[in-house]
């Protein structure tokens, strides 16, 4: 009996200890980023610019602005993923040039070569710095501008659309929210009580006014495609869900056509015009 009971102190314990690491270490489970920007869009035929945005005093964000095909074109405005920086998306930045948009794209606070730390009210803030520079010093209307955002950039991209009123929001590989995903992928943990970055997804669709679609890969192995499903059930007016082929981090790249397609088709029904 003394042996089971020491057994289970020491069981108990190393859980304890398993639950204070997940709680001390979680930001670098959430955020992982690569200082090194090797590539620039040029590297990709793409012209574009350096914007440098101040969101606080002790805080510099880098990125980067590409001009439309046509003058008058509506602008995407980015937010990236939990890992790399903007040097990795030069593909999806061929994407959005094909469909026929400006793109302002911007590494968070941490990420590339912008000052800070990462964390959830720091990221919301660069999002509203990268909304003020289009619209003050770009001086893009709001019905202009679409709000895009993949995986964790989903989660700035759906809050920052509910506060503003942008032409339209596209939501790819996006979470209900943080904590259940958590909750999902470790079962045996207290995600909801451990967790102090919920991006609460859910929450931000419900109320959103602009044109929303959710664009997911079927067969995505980190967000699972009925997360896709849950949002579109709690948003306004069943948006649409474009599905693609391929994983989480190849779903826009495999599928091609059907992505870039789908994406000039939402944008024309959104009434903004986007390219051929």
């Amino acid at each position: 009996m003394a042996n089971v009971i020491r057994f289970l102190i020491l069981l108990a314990t190393g859980y304890a200890v398993l639950v204070a690491t997940v709680y001390l270490t979680q930001d670098r489970l959430i955020y992982m980023p690569s200082r090194d920007v090797t590539s620039t869009p040029a590297d990709a035929g793409l012209d574009f610019e350096e914007v440098w945005l101040e969101p606080e005093a002790d805080v510099r964000l880098h990125g980067w602005y590409l001009p439309g095909p046509e003058e008058d074109a509506p602008v995407l405005l980015f937010f990236h993923g939990n890992a790399g920086n903007i040097g990795h998306r030069l593909h999806s930045l061929q994407r959005f040039h094909e469909v026929g948009l400006a793109v302002l794209i911007i590494d968070y606070r941490g990420y590339g070569r912008s000052s800070g730390r990462p964390d959830a009210p720091g990221l919301h803030a660069d999002a509203e710095a990268a909304w003020a520079y289009l619209r003050e010093e770009r001086g893009y209307a709001t019905e202009d501008i679409v709000v895009f955002g993949r995986s964790l950039g989903a989660a700035v991209a759906a809050r920052l659309a509910a506060e503003r009123e942008p032409g339209a929001v596209i939501l790819e590989s996006a979470f209900t929210s943080a904590a259940d995903l958590g909750a999902e992928i470790y079962p045996f943990l207290p995600v909801r009580w451990l967790i102090r970055h919920p991006y609460p997804v859910v929450e931000h669709v419900r109320r959103l006014e602009a044109p929303l679609l959710l664009v997911h890969a079927r067969e995505d192995e980190i967000v699972p495609f009925e997360h896709a499903r849950r949002l579109q059930a709690a948003a306004p007016g069943i948006p649409p869900i474009l599905g693609l082929c391929g994983g989480h981090n190849d779903g826009f790249l495999r599928s091609g056509t059907l992505y870039t397609r789908g994406l000039q088709d939402f944008l024309a029904a959104a009434g903004l015009h986007s390219g051929d």
